[in-house]
């Protein structure tokens, strides 16, 4: 599934690329293919299981990545497309399209309005930890249709009922009484293993939320509907749009070293709270996620 042979990250300055432009390309196309997922949702969806029983994919999944290429093949096609799902091609650009058709199909298998077509361009190869980055991209909350969209250096963006307004992320300063989202893994151990660094930190904190999708929990950051997040075992489907417009509006993001998310460990808050938020979820994700027992 993976693209083999994506261009190498240091040949491709993003300033010389067109970023509106390409944030324009992302909120075309999660529009269209949001509207395929709600309009045209069947009562029998066709589910699958991929890593695990617990982890559903749907022929809606498929369907929506399959619209966004075809889109994609006609608005750019030199650049390259990375989806969670089966198909994706390489690209002569610089530019990768990273796509989650769907971010939260468990949401949408159950009908729970909280899930999302996220859609980012990055330049670099998004196969690779630390070797690209987002600059362009949306992420259509597809059953509210909030559209949460960002370039690199122009801000973020929702747009709502054909109204467009900033975002900012919180000024909280308080780890004690900030909210926090989360996510979890579909294979059972390494949620046990999350599970009990969710117990620890949960004294920690106002409180905890679970949205269900990566994507939606890093733009509702950047709306100021969470005060941090964090999450293990995401990729680059999952975040790599949600992260860019939670960037754009004043967070940090992170992973367990430095301010690179990886799989490993993503994160993210306002400036305010790194300090306390940063260390304490990379001192718990390395207990008991990243080292075994």
């Amino acid at each position: 599934m993976t693209p083999a042979g994506l261009l190498d990250p240091t040949a491709l300055d993003p300033t010389t690329l067109d970023l509106p432009g390409l944030e324009d390309v992302a909120r075309r196309v999660v529009l269209e293919a949001g509207r395929l997922v709600v309009d045209e949702r069947p009562a029998e969806l066709g589910v699958a299981a991929k890593s695990s029983a617990t982890d559903p994919v749907t022929v809606m999944d498929q369907r929506s990545q399959e619209l966004v290429l075809r889109r994609l093949a006609g608005l750019r096609p030199d650049d390259g497309v990375l989806g969670e799902e089966e198909g994706g091609r390489r690209g002569t650009s610089g530019v990768t399209w990273v796509v989650d058709p769907i971010d939260g199909t468990v949401n949408y298998l159950y009908d729970i309005p909280t899930y999302a077509v996220s859609l980012a361009a990055v330049v670099g190869d998004p196969t690779t930890p630390g070797a690209w980055q987002p600059v362009a991209g949306a992420v259509l909350s597809a059953a509210t249709g909030e559209l949460f969209h960002a370039h690199l250096g122009g801000g973020a963006r929702l747009t709502t009922g054909g109204a467009t307004r900033g975002l900012r992320v919180t000024g909280a300063d308080d780890l004690a009484v900030a909210l926090v989202g989360t996510g979890f893994g579909y294979d059972a151990d390494l949620r046990r293993r999350q599970a009990a660094l969710l117990a620890e930190l949960l004294p920690q904190v106002r409180d905890i939320r679970r949205m269900g999708s990566a994507a939606l929990d890093l733009c509702f950051l950047a709306a100021g509907r969470l005060d941090a997040y964090y999450e293990t075992a995401l990729n680059a489907w999952d975040r790599a749009a949600g992260e860019l417009v939670a960037r754009e509006a004043g967070a940090v993001v992170g992973g367990p070293a430095d301010e690179v998310a990886t799989r490993d460990l993503t994160w993210a808050c306002g400036p305010a709270l790194v300090g306390s938020f940063a260390d304490l979820v990379r001192e718990l994700t390395a207990r008991h996620v990243t080292t075994p027992g």
